[in-house]
């Protein structure tokens, strides 16, 4: 088996005695079966795969170096030969080797001329030339492969997790599910035995296991395994024994044999059978002496062991003892084994039937994996081992993939072809404590990863990328607890043992789940003109929905094509969308569908527009570099407009993410380093920059890292991805919230240029967070990555200016989860006498919900609401509340008065205040 790490293709099945012989091979992809010849096959191993694996290893820093290699001494682009690309980048960058930078530059040239990107073709084969451009269409091109494979992969939606009542006042040992009565069965360190019910899970029957051998205090079970095709189980012990009971009746679970004399304390157990010849079995055992050893049955559906005398114990099993095996002096059996984990102890054993091995692994990163091979016709083994940084702790085998998922010590996840021993296919990082546990779910290719801060990951193996992440959800134990992960992926549930505590998580049927878009919803809207929502998604299309009803009303579909649409926003008339592709257009429509204008903003290039702000004069697109892209509102004469210059330059240091504006001249803009400048709008000079720690005055700063809640933030989690002006404020206190990287909040004085308050809003290790302002300036409303979104008050936090930095965060007044991906856009609205809140998310769903948090329905949803409900007399305007200081009443309803028309026009910063007709 030989394993391709290549996009599409997930493996390569090779005979291996005619691996030399042939040249063609048969490949299992995306989209069928195909035959590929071995000269072309070991082409586009050595391009994509190796380009790819450079592309992971390259953070910000090593992209602007490479952006500065395509710049003249002048400042003036140019394009680089493939000796003088490969000599400047890997000098400039130091990361990788030549070899990998000439496949990169190999890579680019043959995407474009297979996909036409270069006007010119025939001279760039004769060059050999390629320039910034063409690189980073390439590295847009492979990254948005790799996102939209990740959204294909189905994410489950678990329900909240239900503690189940446990007999057991020890660690939970194992959980078996009995396939013959569809009960699940758990037994613990002291040997008590549960089985519970298939359905519900409720406790049927308590029992406990008896072992002469030892008293009953001192009884410690470490591992046990179901061997179904006997209807048995088998149960090892500290007493250095293997207990095999019957299991036909579950009330007293009789012992039939029990193993002994073994040289060290059986530690794990694995158990396989031949699926089409039931009478052969291997049970796999591993030791604390690091020892490895497999029973192979012949005969087990007669009996496991022969009975070569009438020694029994005292609980009338049959005794058989391991010397006996191992001089095969029972014919119904024989044993092999290994000790390449010797001093340390086997974690887990596992046997693998397709291969004829058992792999194993242990906490020793000289022997982290080994994998026993059967040789043909013979008893002994062929051993190799596969070397990790510090260990790993358990370990699983997905069938169809012939992939081996490690949990490793040191925090990764790696993924392994058993036939290669150098290196993993690929490392999963994401967590920050080392991994206990791995399941892969065989019927998709996923992976579920545990680790010891009680986060569960689930991962696309694909893409390898973290799709889904739970946390917050497990009960507080201390650090040493012993944690059990058992998948039944048929019933779509999931069990975890925090020592003697058992807790069920179940997923949400896909086919209960209600979807607004058929792709991930990318923006949500409120036009306030029609009383409708307007969503987008990453295919392109826009749905406009009944905001009193949650009903479709129309839908437009590619939009920009085959591009996404990253962002929208509204004329001041309500009667003109504007949408932005990663094609790099920003197109202006009506609401019959029809397109008026093509704004030019990527002059020609795809790039990724994160924001468009509408101005009285002007129209601002930003997102993909230093300097805003202005439209002047006389260019629209015609259909397609050209940007004009904007006159303040390019005064960020990194890319501008976003901007808010605020009546009448001052325009806010930040960047992907954490800067953030302050503009008039109307001469387009920039007057003063903002940075966390600045020193008072323009233009100072300490540093570009700066410390939250005692812990420094890398450049990547201080990108400033939404900024709003706070409505109402008066002058020195705060009046300009941000937020970004980190699920930091922060609140700034830009009359003062200094920052007056932060807290954290969303864990750290969540990333990136969006928000939203509501027009009265009384609720923050924050989502993260995960689906949940909160309500802050903010109605008197930081209204005048203090000596330091407030750290304290202001009353959280809901936190819920209407969603259970990210959420990538928020809108606050009124309608009627009722503040409203839309969300969008990469789930695919649209959520209106009622301020301060009660979730009225997604849309689309079969049954419909309606928003008409009277106001309560005794219930105050928000604005009359918040003019007396009164405090705000968490309960049903979130109703509240409509905002004076200077307070609308400080929403959420895209909404334009161009006039009527100006745009035709």
């Amino acid at each position: 088996m030989l394993h391709l790490e290549m996009r599409g293709i997930y493996y390569l099945t090779v005979s291996p005695k005619y691996r030399l012989a042939h040249t063609c091979f048969t490949v299992l992809t995306l989209s069928g079966v195909l035959l590929i010849d071995w000269q072309v096959c070991t082409v586009i191993m050595g391009t994509r795969m190796e380009v790819a694996q450079l592309e992971s290893r390259m953070n910000t820093d090593d992209y602007r170096k490479l952006q500065g290699l395509f710049l003249d001494p002048s400042g003036e682009s140019r394009s680089l030969s493939r000796a003088e690309f490969i000599h400047m980048a890997w000098s400039s960058v130091g990361r990788g080797s030549e070899e990998e930078y000439g496949l990169l530059f190999d890579s680019v040239v043959i995407t474009q001329e297979h996909r036409g990107l270069l006007l010119d073709i025939d001279a760039v084969k004769e060059e050999g030339r390629v320039d910034w451009g063409g690189l980073c269409s390439f590295l847009l091109m492979e990254l948005s492969d790799k996102v939209k494979s990740t959204r294909t992969s189905s994410v489950p939606c678990w329900k909240p997790p239900r503690t189940l009542t446990c007999p057991h006042r020890d660690p939970v040992q194992k959980v078996l599910h009995l396939q013959s009565s569809g009960q699940y069965l758990t037994v613990s360190k002291g040997g008590t035995v549960g089985l519970r019910d298939g359905e519900d899970m409720s406790l049927l029957h308590m029992h406990r296991l008896q072992n002469s051998t030892v008293a009953p205090k001192d009884l410690w079970v470490t591992d046990t395994v179901l061997l179904h095709n006997v209807h048995k189980i088998a149960v090892s012990f500290t007493s250095k024994e293997v207990c095999f009971y019957d299991i036909l009746s579950t009330q007293d679970f009789s012992c039939k044999y029990k193993l002994k004399g073994l040289k060290f304390t059986p530690w794990c157990l694995d158990y396989w059978v031949d699926p089409s010849h039931l009478d052969q079995a291997v049970l796999t055992i591993g030791d604390i002496g690091g020892q490895v050893s497999a029973i192979y049955f012949t005969s087990a559906d007669i009996s496991l062991f022969e009975r070569l005398s009438l020694r029994t114990d005292s609980d009338s099993a049959d005794i058989i003892l391991w010397d006996e095996l191992v001089e095969g002096k029972h014919r119904s059996c024989y044993t092999v084994t290994h000790h390449a984990h010797m001093p340390a102890w086997v974690r887990k054993v596992h046997y693998l039937g397709l291969l004829e091995a058992f792999v194993s692994c242990s906490t020793r990163p000289q022997s982290s994996m080994v994998i026993g091979w059967r040789e043909k016709e013979s008893r002994s083994l062929r051993v190799t081992s596969f070397l990790t940084k510090r260990g790993v702790w358990d370990m699983d085998h997905h069938q169809g993939l012939n992939l081996i998922a490690t949990a490793g010590v040191d925090h990764q996840v790696l993924l392994w072809n058993p036939y290669v021993t150098s290196k993993p296919v690929c490392a999963l990082s994401g967590h920050t404590s080392p991994v206990t546990a791995v399941r892969f779910m065989q019927t998709k290719q996923q992976l579920l990863s545990y680790s010891k801060d009680k986060v569960l990951c689930l991962w696309d193996v694909s893409s390898q990328l973290c799709v889904h992440r739970l946390a917050g959800v497990f009960p507080n134990t201390q650090e040493d607890t012993h944690t059990l992960l058992f998948l039944h992926e048929e019933q779509q549930l999931l069990l975890l043992s925090f020592n003697s505590l058992l807790l069920l998580l179940e997923t949400v049927k896909e086919e209960k789940r209600t979807s607004s878009h058929e792709h991930p919803v990318t923006c949500v809207l409120y036009n306030s003109l029609f009383r409708q929502v307007v969503s987008s998604d990453s295919a392109s299309s826009v749905i406009c929905w009944l905001a009193d009803t949650g009903q479709k009303v129309k839908e437009f579909h590619r939009c920009h094509g085959n591009a996404d649409i990253t962002t929208m926003a509204l004329d001041g008339t309500q009667t003109r969308l504007f949408t932005a592709g990663t094609d790099g257009e920003v197109k202006v429509w009506d609401f019959n569908g029809r397109c008026l204008h093509r704004m030019n903003a990527g002059m020609g290039r795809a790039v990724e527009i994160s924001q468009v702000l509408l101005l009285k004069r002007s129209i601002l697109a930003m997102g993909w570099e230093r300097m805003l892209t202005v439209f002047r509102l006389h260019s629209f004469s015609q259909s397609f407009v050209e940007p004009s210059e904007w006159r303040g330059g390019a005064q960020h240091r990194s890319d501008v993410l976003c901007a808010a504006f605020q009546p009448p001249q001052t325009l806010v803009t930040g960047s992907y380093d954490g800067e953030i400048i302050v503009w008039n709008n109307s001469t387009e000079k920039a007057l003063r920059k903002l940075r966390p720690h600045s020193e008072h005055g323009e233009g100072h700063f300490l540093s570009s890292h700066f410390v939250v809640n005692g812990k420094e933030d890398s450049d990547n989690s201080i990108a400033i991805t939404r900024l709003f002006f706070i409505p109402g404020r008066a002058s020195g206190g705060a009046d300009l919230v941000s937020c970004g990287g980190s699920g930091v909040v922060r609140l700034w004085s830009t009359a003062l240029s200094c920052l007056v308050g932060q807290f954290t809003a969303h864990h750290r290790d969540l990333g990136s967070i969006v928000m939203i302002v509501s027009p009265c300036g009384k609720y923050l409303v924050t989502a993260d990555r995960e689906g949940t979104l909160k309500t802050w008050d903010i109605q008197h936090y930081c209204l005048q200016p203090d000596d330091g930095v407030t750290t304290e965060p202001q009353k959280l007044l809901r936190c819920f989860q209407p969603h259970f991906d990210r959420v990538t856009h928020l809108e606050v609205f009124f309608q009627d006498d009722s503040l409203l809140l839309l969300s969008a998310s990469s789930d695919c769903s649209v959520a209106l919900s009622y301020l301060p948090g009660d979730t009225v329905g997604l849309f689309g949803q079969e049954e419909q609401w309606c928003l008409e409900r009277p106001r309560h007399p005794q219930q105050e305007p928000e604005r009359d509340r918040g003019e007396h200081g009164g405090q705000e009443d968490c309960g049903e309803g979130g109703k509240k008065s409509p905002p004076a028309a200077s307070e609308r026009s400080q929403g959420s910063g895209t909404s334009a205040e161009v006039g009527e007709g100006e745009l035709n």
